[in-house]
């Protein structure tokens, strides 16, 4: 008689339902970190059982497949690759926070990974958390789930890559950490994803009937090696690792054998860090006889005429730049690294090649100016991007920016969800000011995007609201209010 596998169930607290910006944008995605965790999990003789909270309806759905499992061992594990995840929102954290303890209540063994239980482990780990993993999840989950399966009592400390319970006897017990787990540096050794754990059914309804083609995402990447002050790494660091080109392409002749997706989305920080991956990438595809059309993000001082040119071959559609500010000033200080000059030759190079240049923008940065705003408004008016997506300056912990202004933040230090775009510091201007600015952008830009109409055209409609904002600017500066006053507005 064979003996039955340890059986393990995996989540994440992503639920598109209680983000109303995202299910009006209807683009959900599988978690695709869970999914890499789920495949490893299988080589090591695992039973695997997937709640993907994506297109679930609440809490209480992930409860129900709590009481149908038996398995003894449970990962809330967020999909690291998901930029909404690592926004680190108060209504995802109530959200993993409430599953973590659903599962301590049924007596099972819980384990939590993503960027804000790296940052807040004692919060999860009071809620019910056996263990925080730091770092990627894969090999310390599985470390994890073996212990577990042999010993549901088994002692972490030797498990390198966690944060635990502190010693009881202290008043407030900071997590002890165990050994530094090394990164995965080999990413062609790991599985593909676990993509028949997904309802693939119900995403390309999902996708289906708002966008007309369903998009799948793939990650070739880890880390970023450029150092904005801005951008917190809590899980992949400034190191930069990549699949070899061969390797995607095989993932992506399956992905369509499998799936058979219409669009892809590449959820890395940076796609495709030098030309000659890029042009290896499209000969790859080339020799798998695969085609489909994807977005990426990347930067505008890596949209070289080789890399771009390679990027057309391999199908990009869109690509996404972290333009940020149409001030240099603005740059500078937050060393971006990027001159406005290569923010219009990439702009102009994507265009060339029939790629969409999409921009993201950042406001309220220290410093920013209504002139810079102004300035920002002219660069998105001059280069035309097919589109932007507009925040303001969000500190998170690990940043040289967070620390900067950690002195200025009061009880609430993180966004509701993806549309809040509070202010958590002392920027210059309060943050309806800066939300009016961001309605007109997009405003703008979906404007002569939609329209077909020349720049200057489309400028006119839109110059009486700028004009207007212009009048009333001074009133939204926060110098005016005294700082018990600014709390109150910063909502």
């Amino acid at each position: 008689m064979c003996e039955a596998r340890p059986k393990v169930l995996l989540a994440h607290s992503y639920y598109l339902a209680h983000d109303a910006k995202q299910w009006r944008k209807m683009k959900p995605y599988p978690p695709l970190a869970t999914l890499l965790v789920a495949s490893v999990l299988r080589e090591r003789g695992f039973d695997v059982e997937l709640f993907d909270a994506m297109l679930a309806g609440s809490e209480a759905e992930f409860v129900r497949a709590l009481d149908a499992s038996d398995a003894a061992i449970v990962g809330i594990l967020e999909d690291n690759f998901n930029f909404l995840t690592k926004m680190c929102t108060t209504r995802n954290r109530e959200a993993a926070l409430a599953m973590v303890a659903a599962a301590h209540a049924r007596s099972r063994r819980v384990a939590v990974n993503g960027s804000d239980a790296t940052d807040h482990a004692s919060a999860y780990l009071a809620a019910g958390a056996d263990a925080v993993i730091l770092g990627e999840p894969e090999v310390t989950f599985a470390a994890l789930a073996t212990a577990w399966a042999a010993d549901p009592a088994a002692p972490l400390d030797g498990i390198a890559g966690l944060a635990l319970r502190g010693t009881p006897s202290n008043a407030t017990p900071l997590p002890r950490k165990t050994a530094v787990r090394p990164f995965v540096e080999n990413l062609d050794a790991l599985p593909f994803p676990a993509w028949d754990l997904v309802d693939v059914d119900a995403y390309r309804v999902a996708w289906s009937r708002a966008h007309g083609r369903l998009s799948w995402n793939v990650v070739t990447t880890r880390g970023c090696p450029f150092h904005c002050n801005w951008c917190a790494k809590p899980l992949y660091g400034t190191r930069y690792a990549q699949r070899s080109p061969a390797s995607v392409a095989r993932e992506l002749r399956l992905l369509v054998d499998r799936i058979r997706p219409d669009h892809l989305w590449f959820a890395d920080d940076i796609f495709g860090l030098t030309p000659r991956w890029i042009e290896s990438y499209a000969e790859a595809l080339a020799k798998e006889g695969v085609r489909v059309p994807f977005t990426m993000q990347s930067r505008v001082d890596l949209m070289t005429p080789s890399a771009v040119a390679a990027l057309a071959r391999a199908g990009a559609e869109e690509v996404w730049m972290g333009v940020e500010s149409g001030a240099q000033k603005i740059l500078d200080a937050m060393d971006k690294g990027t001159r406005l000059e290569q923010v219009r030759l990439a702009t102009r190079l994507l265009k060339a090649h029939g790629i969409r240049p999409a921009w993201f923008l950042q406001l309220g940065y220290p410093g920013e100016t209504w002139e810079d705003l102004v300035a920002t408004r002219a660069l998105v008016l001059e280069e035309r991007p097919a589109d932007v997506g507009v925040s303001v300056s969000y500190p998170l912990p690990g940043t040289l920016f967070y620390e900067r202004v950690k002195a200025q933040l009061g009880a609430r230090t993180n966004w509701s969800d993806s549309d809040d775009l509070a202010m958590m510091f002392r920027g210059t201007y309060e943050s309806t000011f800066y939300r009016r600015v961001r309605d007109l952008l997009h405003e703008e830009v979906a404007a002569f995007a939609g329209g077909g109409n020349a720049a200057a055209e489309v400028g006119m409609t839109f110059d009486e609201a700028w004009a207007e904002l212009a009048a009333r600017e001074a009133g939204f500066r926060t110098e005016r209010l005294p700082e018990r006053e600014l709390r109150l507005v910063r909502a």
